[in-house]
Parts: structure tokens; C-alpha cells; sequence
């Protein structure tokens, strides 16, 4: 069989399996879609560590909750334009825990919704 005889037998033959070259994988990995915000610390150097914020909602004004959590949880922290994950908050520190509170105790989310990676 050559390659167009096996190109026209794949294409008449639909096994409902996605092409894994296609780039797809049927599953809904894309962290702003599904709805869940995703509060993660990386391990900088020695003891510093930095907590990253995304999936948030984009009606959401992030300039003034960065700055409430500056303010709420001592510590700096900076908005990063990712062209994947769209607006992610960086704060300086292990803020993991108290993010989360802070986002449900606001209301800005649902308790159900916050998924905290490390703990």
C-alpha cells in the first residue's frame, strides 16, 4: 500500500479517535475555559518562592486586586500578559493560602472553583 491508498483508507475510516499530530487532544485542559482558578507557588532561590494567580475572570479589574492584595497580604506582586494564559498575578512569598480566602471571602469566586496546587 503507498502512502495515498493508506491516506485514502485513514480518511474513510472514522474510529472517533483525534489525530494526535493535530494539536488537539479532545480534552479541555485550557485553564481560563474551565472555570477554575489555579493558584500555584513556585520555588524561586533559597527561600524565596512566588505565587502565580490565573484563570481569573477578564471583567475583572486586576490592577485593583493586585493592589488590595499587596496591601491585604504585605508582599509585592506585578500583572504578566501571557498570550496562552492570558492575565497572570505574580506575588512575591508563599501567598497560596491566603489568596484563596480572600478570593471566597470577596465573593469573587466560589469556594468550588479555586484549585491550589502544592498543598
Amino acid at each position: 500500500i503507498n502512502a495515498e491508498t493508506w491516506g485514502v483508507l485513514l480518511s474513510m475510516a472514522d474510529f472517533g479517535i483525534p489525530d494526535p499530530f493535530s494539536g488537539e487532544t479532545g480534552l479541555d485542559d485550557d485553564s481560563t475555559s474551565s472555570g477554575y482558578i489555579h493558584i500555584r507557588s513556585q520555588q524561586r532561590n533559597g527561600k524565596k518562592s512566588l505565587t502565580t494567580i490565573q484563570g481569573l475572570a477578564e471583567e475583572l479589574d486586576y490592577k485593583k486586586l493586585l493592589r488590595a492584595f499587596k496591601k491585604s497580604f504585605n508582599c509585592n506582586g506585578t500583572i504578566v500578559e501571557d498570550e496562552e494564559l492570558g492575565h497572570v498575578i505574580q506575588l512575591q512569598g508563599d501567598q497560596r493560602k491566603n489568596v484563596a480566602d480572600f478570593l471566597i471571602a470577596e465573593g469573587i469566586v466560589d469556594k468550588n472553583n479555586v484549585k491550589i496546587h502544592g498543598f
